[in-house]
């Protein structure tokens, strides 16, 4: 039993190992799309503010902070 779970554990490293591949050049166009960028959208923006306002407080959102009063 122990040897058929490792056999599984092996094939199943080897295929995730073999599964990574590089991005060649005329594929990185893709990546380089404004949908694939990491960046946050507007409607995250205006939620996180609400979100600030509401709460009296934000964080680990990389943007400006605040009191609750709205003056910031």
């Amino acid at each position: 039993m122990i040897k058929r779970i490792f056999s599984l554990l092996v094939a199943a490293i080897i295929v995730f190992l073999a599964s990574c591949n590089s991005v060649k050049p005329y594929q990185k166009a893709h990546l380089n799309q404004e949908d694939m960028k990491l960046s946050t959208r507007k409607v995250e923006t205006y939620d996180n503010s609400i979100e600030s306002y509401r709460e009296g407080s934000s964080g680990a959102t990389g943007g400006k902070t605040g009191g609750g009063c709205g003056c910031n």
